[in-house]
């Protein structure tokens, strides 16, 4: 729901708009890119698990799953030691509700980039390109 839901913290652009820029800009880098989105917490796991054999490194959003999810969390960390992720998040979540602060998946990432809007994404990919 980019684009439409809550403006003011995540901008007007669609997860399309963005997606077609980070390629750009990820490609630019030397990186094939790819971009998967679900509101389904197994379809995530399953993508998380491929990435072991089908990606280099995983710049992920997991959006709510962040502040719950020990599935998505435990499904990073079977596949953490092959693949890399990066946690990026648009907005700040360390100045927003409290239960945004709090992050599951963190200890499995790389690192946690967040308040940047897009360029989060972006920041995310430079650390791939540093650490691959």
């Amino acid at each position: 729901m980019t684009g439409v839901r809550k403006k003011d913290v995540y901008g007007a652009e669609t997860l399309e708009d963005i997606n077609s820029e980070l390629k750009a800009y990820g490609e630019s880098l030397g990186f094939e890119m790819d971009f998967y989105q679900s509101n389904h917490e197994g379809d995530l796991i399953d993508i998380i698990h491929r990435s072991r054999n089908e990606y280099d490194g995983v710049v992920i959003n997991a959006g709510a799953y962040t502040h719950y999810s020990y599935a998505i969390r435990d499904a990073i960390e079977c596949v953490n030691e092959f693949t890399p992720f990066v946690e990026v998040h648009m907005s700040d979540i360390h100045k927003r509700e409290p239960f945004r602060h709090i992050s599951v998946i963190t200890e499995v990432c790389v690192k946690q980039i967040s308040g940047f809007g897009k360029d989060s994404y972006k920041k995310g990919i430079d650390l791939l390109k540093e650490i691959l």
